[in-house]
């Protein structure tokens, strides 16, 4: 299993900027204009908002793949054999058990 290191916890980019912004833009409530331009500057300011957000999950997915203990060779073979020796089991468990039910079947009726 993988299991988690600590660390301390870093963060390149501030999140709160950016509620920040959203917190501004919520107080002006300015009238809309409907020039082209606005709608431009608007779509622009929306790219680069996703563009941070996109950013920010890259790095937060990067810290978290970091902190991950990943088995090593041995580990992983271990499980791997453990895991295919108990779905052998099982089948032969259950198929064991569906003969005995069918013998029975057959034998009473």
């Amino acid at each position: 299993m993988a299991e988690v290191r600590k660390k301390e916890k870093v963060e390149k980019y501030n999140i709160d900027d950016l509620k920040v912004e959203k917190e501004s833009k919520i107080e002006k409530k300015e009238p809309k204009k409907k020039s082209s331009n606005s709608r431009k500057k608007k779509s622009s300011s929306e790219k680069k908002r996703l563009w941070v957000r996109f950013r920010i999950f890259c790095h937060g997915v990067k810290s978290e793949t970091s902190k991950v203990h990943w088995p090593m060779k041995k580990d992983m073979v271990k499980y791997s054999v453990a895991t295919i020796a108990f779905v052998i089991f099982c089948s032969l468990f259950f198929y064991l058990i569906d003969i005995i039910f069918a013998l029975i079947q057959l034998l009473f009726n």
